[in-house]
C-alpha cells in the first residue's frame, strides 16, 4: 500500500518500514560497538526527536542507554544559515560517558562540528555521531559520522522529524519537499 502524501510533499524517498529497518540497523551497530558500556544518546531537537526515541527503543534491553536532548538553530527557511547557535543545552553530566550525538541529517557538517566541540568539552569517554540521513557531497567542513542510515539525495527532505517552517515533522516517511507547493 502506498503512503498518502500531503500538499507540498513530493516524491517519497523512504517509507516508514524502510526507516524502521534503518533505525534497527543503527541500533544493532551501536550495541555491537558499545555492548557493555553505558551510553548517552543526545538527540538534536527538533529534527532528531523521533529518531532518538526510536533508536533508544530499538537498542537491546541489556544496553544501558540514557537520553538527553539539546537544541540548536542553523536553518533559515530551506537553507542553512551557516551559523550554529545553541538554544538548549543537555542536562546530564557527560564526563566519562560514551556519548552518541543523534542528528536527523548531516549535510554541511557545521552543526555536527559545533556539537562535537561543545560536547567534547564535557570530557566524555567517547563521542560518536549518528544520523538518519547523510549528504556527504554537501560538506563544507570535515566531520566524522560514525553511523548513518541513508545516503540522502540533493533535495530538501521532510517527514519523520524533519520540517519546513515547522510543517511536515509528523509524516511517517521521508519525502522531497516541493517548496513552491508548500508556500502556496
Amino acid at each position: 500500500m502506498s503512503p498518502v502524501t500531503r500538499a507540498g510533499v513530493g516524491a517519497i524517498l523512504f517509507t516508514a518500514d524502510e526507516i524502521a529497518e534503518a533505525v534497527s540497523g543503527l541500533a544493532e551497530r551501536l550495541a555491537r560497538d558499545l555492548p557493555s558500556e553505558p551510553i548517552v544518546l543526545v538527540g538534536v531537537l527538533k529534527g532528531a526527536l523521533f529518531l532518538t526515541a526510536d533508536l533508544a527503543r530499538a537498542l537491546p534491553p541489556q544496553v544501558d542507554a540514557r537520553l538527553d536532548y539539546l537544541a540548536v538553530s542553523s536553518y533559515a527557511g530551506a537553507r542553512s544559515a551557516g551559523e550554529v547557535r545553541l538554544v538548549q543545552d543537555v542536562s546530564l553530566d557527560l564526563a566519562g560517558k560514551h556519548v552518541v550525538i543523534v542528528e536527523d541529517i548531516v549535510d554541511t557538517g557545521l552543526t555536527l562540528q559545533y556539537l562535537r566541540g561543545h560536547l567534547g568539552r564535557r570530557k566524555p569517554a567517547s563521542l560518536r555521531a549518528c544520523a538518519l540521513l547523510d549528504k556527504p557531497y554537501r560538506r563544507s567542513v570535515d566531520v566524522t559520522l560514525e553511523y548513518a542510515g541513508f545516503a540522502c539525495p540533493d533535495a530538501f527532505i521532510v517527514g519523520y522529524g524533519l520540517d519546513y517552517q515547522e510543517l511536515y515533522r509528523n509524516l511517517p516517511y521521508l519525502a522531497k519537499l516541493d517548496v513552491r507547493a508548500s508556500e502556496g
